[in-house]
């Protein structure tokens, strides 16, 4: 006897609504694409009530299943956080529209006219676990570039991004376009995900966003093209003629300003000669801020018995790659500025890292051996991020190395068809 799981979602129908509704979005001119997207704000300010009424009792069961409180942070929607998503969605209306854009137009010696012009995918598969808020960047950014987007959101939030898809739904019909531009999958059967990633008759682009697990799944199965990023192990190198003070500002904001999302940090790099100064002042900064540190042995040495007030303990052999998530910081001392590129290149997710430093050159040559997807300098990690870059919403943060890289924005979000004109041209 079969033991499949009997949903109501068909995806095919899904996908063929989609991909219906992704050429009519195509064709839309920036206003009317525009138009919409401030239709979605002044819904998402009408219904914020609806909806965080419905991320209550998501948080609540998930407070129930024993959730940590950095992901309850994750799924948490406050009045705050959805007048923020109505303000992100008006700068994503007031950004310019790449699609049509045309790339590298030149007159051939023959007289033949050839361009690259941008143009939308087509319909986008996006998985994603947690923040709610994904549900609207991803639709305002898709909607924006004349994509179509088949969304599925975690079981953790499916209340909320019901909600939120409903208000998408609202403000499409009074702009007079398709509900099926945006369309959620709201059954959680997982086997619905690895149909999903079979569906390539309709969806042109898969983008996951979570953790390793669904990465690995998404490139094992799917049958389009997949972007995956999303995850960090993000490092920060404190160089030797880092100006130490301002050095603990950058750490501080990048470990705690909010420690549950990919480009927070993860590790701090110190330099061995300014170690003896510097690592007393880290401990009792993180002590400040309730940071738990994981260090080497000869950290913990610089410390002596000092009691800082927060867990100083001994780096398991785990720790250095780990994401934590949460108020932990990983500490390392190194010798040299290598040493601090070997270590980052052996442990990092190719997120966000960077370096502390008021040497130039050391600086250029930290940027140059470090391969990440967003390299910073005297920068905290937390401004990997399409609306700190300028870009609006974000998509997903992209770490490999086709196509896309960093923050995925508008642009990334088109591909280009060659465009030929000719005044009745023929090959020889």
């Amino acid at each position: 006897m079969s033991t499949a799981v009997m949903t109501s979602v068909n995806l095919h129908a899904m996908g063929a609504a989609a991909q219906a509704a992704g050429r009519r979005l195509a064709v839309l001119n920036t206003e009317q694409k525009n138009a919409a997207l401030q239709q979605i704000a002044a819904e998402l300010e009408a219904q914020s009530a609806t909806v965080i009424a419905a991320n209550v009792q998501d948080i609540q069961e998930g407070r129930a299943k024993g959730l940590s409180d950095a992901l309850l942070d994750r799924l948490l929607l406050t009045d705050a956080r959805m007048a923020a998503l109505a303000a992100d969605t008006r700068k994503v209306a007031e950004l310019p529209d790449p699609v049509g854009a045309e790339m590298e137009g030149k007159m051939l010696p023959n007289g033949l006219r050839i361009s690259k012009r941008r143009i939308p995918i087509g319909v986008l598969g996006v998985i994603y676990e947690a923040r709610p808020n994904v549900t609207i960047d991803i639709a305002t950014l898709a909607l924006k570039t004349g994509n179509a987007a088949i969304l599925r959101g975690g079981s953790e939030t499916l209340r909320s991004n019901i909600a939120l898809v409903q208000v998408i739904h609202a403000a499409l019909d009074k702009a007079g376009l398709p509900a099926a531009a945006v369309q959620y999958i709201d059954d959680p059967d997982r086997g619905l995900v690895s149909e999903l990633l079979k569906l390539d008759e309709y969806v042109d682009m898969i983008i996951p966003r979570g953790g390793a697990g669904l990465h690995r799944l998404c490139k094992e199965q799917a049958t389009m093209p997949v972007i995956t990023g999303g995850i960090g192990i993000c490092h920060l190198y404190v160089d030797v003629s880092a100006d130490q003070a301002r050095a603990l500002d950058v750490i501080e904001n990048a470990k705690v300003q909010r420690p549950s999302v990919c480009n927070a940090l993860d590790t701090v790099l110190v330099n061995r000669a300014v170690a003896p100064e510097f690592v007393p002042r880290l401990a009792r900064r993180m002590a400040e801020n309730r940071v738990e540190m994981r260090a080497t042995p000869d950290v913990l040495a610089l410390l002596g018995e000092t009691d800082y007030g927060t867990p100083i303990s001994v780096a398991g052999p785990e720790d250095f790659d780990t994401e934590w998530m949460s108020l932990i910081l990983g500490v390392k001392l190194v010798d040299t500025l290598d040493e601090a590129v070997d270590h980052i290149q052996a442990h990092s997710l190719n997120h966000s890292d960077g370096i502390l430093t008021n040497d130039l050159a050391n600086a250029m040559r930290f940027v140059n051996a470090v391969n990440s997807s967003a390299v910073f300098v005297n920068a905290s990690t937390r401004f990997n991020d399409g609306g700190q870059f300028g870009l609006g919403a974000e998509v997903a943060v992209s770490t490999q190395k086709l196509h896309a890289r960093g923050p995925m924005g508008l642009e990334e979000l088109t591909t280009y068809k060659w465009v030929a004109i000719g005044n009745f041209h023929i090959r020889q």
